[in-house]
């Protein structure tokens, strides 16, 4: 494969990989039949690559690698086909992201506070005035 290849291959993988975050996606392709196909689960293994630090790190959506790994289960597969399935990993995921939100924006409101310098009470009486 040439460099541009190659280069196209890893975009177009990359983009597909950050799909599987995306619930609403999981289950349409749960309903056309992909989850059940050799190939296309084969394929899904082959992305666990993903998982590994130099190629994770280009991940703007880092859940769909736990998504991926779900991904490698039978019963998960067959699930996303129930739309209540698809429903509530929405809802968790959604759920998530606000408590997260919440506890990051309270974890660096701490931060700073820490780092702010600390105010040093005046010394008692006037040294210069002895």
């Amino acid at each position: 494969a040439t460099e541009e290849q190659a280069r196209n291959r890893f975009q177009s993988e990359l983009e597909f990989v950050q799909c599987l975050a995306n619930p609403n996606y999981l289950n349409f392709l749960a309903q056309r039949g992909f989850l059940r196909e050799r190939p296309f689960i084969n394929y899904l293994k082959y992305l666990l690559y993903w998982k590994e630090p130099e190629y994770a790190k280009f991940l703007k959506y880092p859940h769909c690698l736990h998504m991926l790994e779900l991904l490698q289960y039978e019963h998960f597969r067959k699930e996303l086909v129930n739309a209540q399935c698809t429903k509530f990993i929405d809802e968790q995921q959604l759920l998530h992201w606000q408590h997260y939100s919440r506890k990051r924006t309270r974890l660096q409101q701490a931060l700073a506070e820490q780092q702010q310098p600390q105010q040093q009470p005046p010394p008692h009486g006037n040294a210069a005035a002895k």
